[in-house]
This record gives C-alpha cells, structure tokens and sequence, in this order.
C-alpha cells in the first residue's frame, strides 16, 4: 500500500520555521518507513532530524520528553493536522 506523505510539505515547513533540528514522529506502520523519509527530507533541507521510537497513539500523543533535546519542530505523520513548535504550543493548520 502506498502513502502519501506530504514531504513536500513537509520541506516547505522546515524552511519555512528555519528549524534546525527535527523530530520526526510516526505511527507504527509507518516507522519501517524512517529512514526513507529522513533521507529525502535530509537531501531537502540543512534539518537534522531525530526519529521518536516511542509510542505514537495520535496528535494527542505528544513526545513530551523532547522539550530537552532543543527540538525546533515535530513533525508527526500519521496523525490529525497538528504543528507544534519550539514553544510547544499546538497550532492548526
């Protein structure tokens, strides 16, 4: 089954933030997938990107523990439209 994952978006949203570095949040059948997605948006972008190996139950999973590592923004797919950003506050979008 194919996916699409918007990582055009995806691009255009860490450009646009000048995050510099990411966390890539995904749901279970979608983590297979990691590498590929951190490839491309790697090959797209300046980003560093961490990958979430924890649970990733919806947007209102949110990887608290990340509020330590200096994380500019989340990007989680798989989920319900939420951005949240260096200030941890959800935006819709």
């Amino acid at each position: 089954m194919k996916y699409d994952l918007e990582l055009d978006k995806a691009v255009q949203e860490i450009k646009e933030t000048k995050a510099k570095l990411v966390l890539i949040q995904l749901a279970d059948g979608l983590k297979p997938e990691a590498k590929n997605i951190v490839d491309r948006l790697e090959k797209e972008t300046e980003a560093r990107f961490l990958i979430w190996a924890g649970s990733a139950f919806g947007a209102c999973d949110f990887p608290i523990e990340t509020q330590h590592l200096g994380v500019d923004l989340i990007i989680q797919f798989g989920h319900a439209p939420w951005k949240y950003t260096k200030d941890m506050e959800p935006v819709l979008k």
